[in-house]
């Protein structure tokens, strides 16, 4: 029995219309990072392991795609994009005094140790604006994260944001050392608040501390909370930290994108690196956020250069699946044109072809099977996203065929003279 050949857990093939309309959504979300600026950059698929070690604050060890290069270093497969734009900057833009401006799009590999229908493999976009540590640049990736899902005709989405000083202010003032920290970010990261007073309680942390810990589940919301987390700051970084939000949120009104944020001080981040605000993006039809973000002010520096930094990844693959769900429609273009001949019609279908072809339109020649009727094809070039099909007959009739509105028009030798 022949052994049939499929890809290993965790990935998938992407084909015909499905990744026509993936490159589509990459093609018009590229369009808004371009018109804010935004500069393509490639960075390599793997890089050493020290690009994306424990100290740097990425993916952790045991969910790397680990193997050896020639010499025997350690190579991994990219698991996050940030830690090699900033490796990448740190030496391509070592002089460069004023911010720099960077997107991408490639695939993100992470060994999930329990895989439970995530994809290990993923394709991401993104941009990372470096040189800049200002409230201007936090709203400008705010409201583009904001104007690219608008563009792809997202209206039901919300983006939650947080800052990561807020939240260090509380492990300071209640002097948790790392393995307690661990256990408090695990229990909030799981909204499990009881969980966080009841474990307080245990090591003995001062009440107040655990107060503002157990407050945490009320400053979710808009921008009145913002109010009540200022009141509940334990000290000056975490005052700081909710006066930024509020300097953020009016700047985004100049950009009129406001009522797409919501604010949520329990956010403590994906990665380590986080420095400030952090942020990401929901929408209906997906269990995990559309898009990821955060300020990473130290990363860069750990390659180099003292760069405070911003930037934000779009799960391409998640987006895809929520815009499925809400029937939102995927612009993908019917480009090809089919020209199918008849036995002896080779000569006038690769005439017709290349003259097709010299005007830009992408054309398709098939040559007709005596067992196939003309029906199959036209539904061969329906699946496919075919627009026209003409069809070249052994009489020298031509009969053009429109795929979207099923219009036909026959012409003969008569009509083409």
């Amino acid at each position: 029995m022949k052994k049939l050949l499929h890809t290993p857990e965790g990935v998938r093939d992407i084909y015909n219309v499905e990744c026509g309309k993936k490159l589509s959504l990459e093609s018009r979300l590229k369009k808004v990072l371009h018109m804010y600026g935004y500069h393509d950059i490639q960075t390599p698929t793997f890089e050493y392991f020290d690009v994306f070690r424990k100290e740097i604050g990425t993916i952790p060890s045991k969910d790397l795609y680990k193997f050896f290069d020639k010499e025997g270093n350690t190579l991994v497969l990219r698991p996050d994009f940030t830690p090699s734009i900033a490796r990448a900057a740190a030496t391509l833009f070592q002089e460069e005094e004023l911010p720099v401006r960077l997107c991408y799009t490639g695939s993100t590999f992470i060994n999930h140790s329990s895989y439970q229908g995530r994809l290990r493999e993923t394709t991401q976009m993104g941009a990372e604006l470096l040189g800049d540590d200002s409230v201007e640049a936090d709203a400008e990736m705010l409201a583009l994260v904001i104007e690219s899902m608008l563009t792809i005709g997202l209206k039901e989405f919300q983006l939650s944001v947080g800052n990561v000083d807020f939240f260090q202010s509380l492990i300071e003032d209640a002097t948790l050392d790392e393995e307690a920290q661990e256990r408090v970010l695990e229990l909030i990261n799981n909204r499990n608040y009881y969980g966080v007073e009841e474990y307080l309680d245990s090591i003995q942390v001062k009440r107040s501390s655990k107060e503002a810990f157990a407050a945490l589940n009320e400053l979710v919301g808009g921008i009145d909370i913002l109010g009540k987390a200022k009141n509940i700051a334990p000290n000056s970084k975490g005052v700081m930290a909710v006066r930024r939000l509020e300097k953020i949120y009016d700047t985004l009104k100049l950009y009129g994108v406001e009522k797409f944020v919501t604010f949520d001080l329990s956010m403590t981040g994906t990665y380590g690196y986080y420095t400030g605000i952090i942020f990401r993006g929901y929408t209906f039809g997906t269990g995990d956020a559309v898009v990821k973000g955060g300020r990473y002010d130290h990363l860069v520096e750990k390659f180099g250069k003292q760069s405070a930094s911003i930037g934000f990844a779009i799960v391409l693959d998640e987006l895809m699946s929520a815009l499925t769900r809400q029937k939102i429609r995927i612009v993908y273009t019917r480009k090809n044109t089919i020209v199918l001949y008849d036995d002896g019609r080779q000569k006038e279908a690769i005439k017709l072809a290349r003259d097709l072809r010299r005007k830009a339109k992408n054309t398709e020649v098939i040559k007709k099977s005596k067992e196939k009727l003309l029906e199959a094809y036209v539904e061969y070039g329906k699946e496919y996203y075919a627009g026209n099909l003409i069809y070249i007959k052994k009489s020298g009739e031509i009969t053009m065929i429109n795929l979207v509105t099923g219009e036909q028009k026959v012409l003969n030798s008569t009509d083409r003279s």
